[in-house]
């Protein structure tokens, strides 16, 4: 399966620095992410893992400013992950072909499922951290990503869920429920992301509620082999 992928900036809107930039996985011909999900089979799962994670690697490594810091934020799947060092070895090789520095690698764990294994989860996410790695809940609010996972994993960040940030600007009870999960973040370090940032309302409104961290069509679209240029 040839895939290629997409880049979207992380910003910061209190000091207008790129934070990171998430690789989006993409068809070489321009089919979508999901039309090339769906493809993957569950005995496919790890290879696909693995070929995703060194493809936005080698592309960050030719694309990436060099030496600014900005992430490289990959998607994973938990349940994917049999072995973490062994993962981790193929993201290291890869760093050192194209000479990325891996304390800029960033993931994102993301749940379709519900977790088979905590423990096993757990244990990623203290290999990563290990390695100097940057770990992140997606799309946290939705589905199977609750607190739960913040008191089992304890990552550096959460990615709130863009259906709770959609309209929170007119919306008193989202903007209750998303003070209160920043403001419980905080509490145990970790910083929040807003994403699917789309209406200048939304970006206000996080912005008021203490969140510094945003992405979102607003500040740009995502753009296969490229880095788009931020709204901010």
């Amino acid at each position: 399966m040839a895939i290629t992928m997409a880049f979207q900036p992380i910003v910061n809107i209190q000091t207008g620095r790129l934070f990171a930039y998430e690789a989006l996985v993409r068809g070489v011909a321009g089919r979508s992410a999901g039309a090339i999900l769906a493809q993957v089979e569950p005995d496919m799962i790890y290879r696909f893992d693995q070929t995703c994670r060194v493809k936005a690697i080698e592309l960050a490594g030719g694309l990436f400013p060099r030496d600014d810091g900005t992430r490289l934020s990959i998607n994973f799947m938990p349940n994917a992950v049999y072995e973490p060092e062994a993962c981790i070895r193929a993201s290291l090789a890869a760093s050192a072909r194209v000479g990325f520095s891996p304390q800029r690698l960033m993931f994102e764990f993301t749940e379709n499922e519900r977790m088979t294994d905590t423990a096993h989860v757990r244990k990623i996410i203290s290999s990563y951290k290990a390695h100097g790695f940057t770990t992140a809940i997606d799309d946290f609010g939705s589905g199977y990503s609750g607190l739960n996972l913040l008191a089992e994993l304890t990552p550096d960040l959460v990615k709130l869920d863009m259906d709770l940030l959609r309209g929170i600007d007119d919306s008193f009870a989202r903007q209750r429920i998303v003070a209160n999960i920043v403001n419980l973040c905080s509490e145990l370090g970790i910083d929040c992301i807003a994403e699917g940032i789309e209406t200048p309302g939304e970006l206000n409104a996080a912005r008021d509620l203490g969140i510094e961290l945003v992405q979102g069509y607003l500040i740009a679209a995502p753009q296969t082999e490229r880095l788009p240029e931020v709204a901010v």
